[in-house]
């Protein structure tokens, strides 16, 4: 019994949330601040016992899917499904710091563990991975974590795999990006705010989904969202700050008009008073409904002084300096 795991970290998903179903850009960071690794319950080591039991539960479940699907002949990739089983009947769980239903890659980290650990002949992440190899670990994730949301891109978890900022060009092109430090903005930065309920993922994707078979509705897709959503990632890698912030105004404009159902009630107001001041910018972080929201800001401490009036304590994902 190997005992030795890797951690794997939270994603976050700046830019792409919905429109990129449609093939949009996306981009895609690595969020250390949260965490996770496959462990075992009989370690000599404190944890909250219940949610190891519920953890070992889940991985029990999980496996008996990828059986069911080894049977069909549908896994993407060969997996010791053996010694995943032993390990689980051993108390196997996954040991995690990341917020369930908040949008950041919980199912996605457990995905790139559960690969890392028991995939045979696996490819190896890194920064030299190819463009072949990195949509072979796209599609590959895409089957293994569809068993948590019915479907999945596969970007989560090969995030959480690569541990580098992803951008996503469309559909078929992925590449490992960086994103550059502001010189300009010297106390921008990007932040989540907990909304502090649950989203779920699922629903809110088939109701967009639905939402998108009305040719008016799919036209503000293809004509605004998606053009608001690319200058967003192209600004920001390319450090156009000005031109950045202006780009996500109106993609923070077009989110409150037409996914309010995404965006949870009580934060509403907290949204239009960031487009009304322009001391912030608010988006949704994943599919929305709750969890994170993401913000942006080029003067921080403004943002911060706006945002404790309603109670709420910004967390930074970036802050320059």
């Amino acid at each position: 019994m190997n005992k030795k795991s890797r951690i794997f970290y939270a994603k976050v998903l700046l830019f792409g949330e919905y429109s990129i179903l449609f093939d949009s850009m996306g981009l895609s960071i690595p969020y250390t601040h949260f965490r996770g690794e496959l462990s075992f319950i009989n370690d000599d080591k404190y944890t909250d016992y219940n949610f190891a039991i519920s953890s070992n539960k889940l991985l029990a479940d999980y496996v008996a899917w990828l059986r069911q699907l080894e049977a069909k002949n549908g896994l993407p990739c060969k997996i010791n499904l053996i010694a995943f089983e032993k390990d689980i009947s051993h108390s196997l769980y996954f040991e995690s710091t990341i917020p369930q239903g908040y949008g950041i890659g919980s199912s996605g980290a457990l995905v790139a563990a559960v690969y890392d650990k028991y995939a045979e002949d696996k490819i190896q992440p890194g920064r030299s991975l190819t463009a072949p190899e990195i949509n072979e670990l796209k599609y590959i994730f895409s089957v293994l974590e569809s068993y948590f949301h019915g479907t999945s891109s596969g970007i989560d978890p090969l995030n959480c795999y690569i541990k580098h900022p992803l951008l996503i060009h469309n559909k078929r092109n992925i590449s490992i990006t960086g994103i550059p430090r502001s010189k300009s903005d010297k106390n921008s930065a990007i932040f989540l705010i907990d909304t502090g309920v649950q989203g779920k993922t699922g629903p809110l994707v088939q109701q967009f989904i639905e939402k998108s078979k009305d040719n008016d509705f799919l036209k503000l897709i293809l004509e605004e969202l998606i053009p608001a959503n690319n200058l967003c990632i192209s600004d920001l890698i390319s450090g156009n700050t000005t031109g950045f912030m202006k780009s996500l105004k109106k993609l923070s404009y077009f989110l409150l008009k037409h996914l309010t159902p995404m965006i949870p009630a009580p934060f509403m107001p907290i949204w239009k008073e960031g487009l009304e001041t322009g001391y912030y910018f608010l988006k949704l972080c994943g599919s929305g409904g709750g969890g994170f929201l993401l913000g942006f800001t080029s003067d921080f401490d403004q943002a911060s002084i706006s945002l404790a009036k309603h109670g709420i304590e910004p967390v930074t994902i970036y802050r320059s300096n």
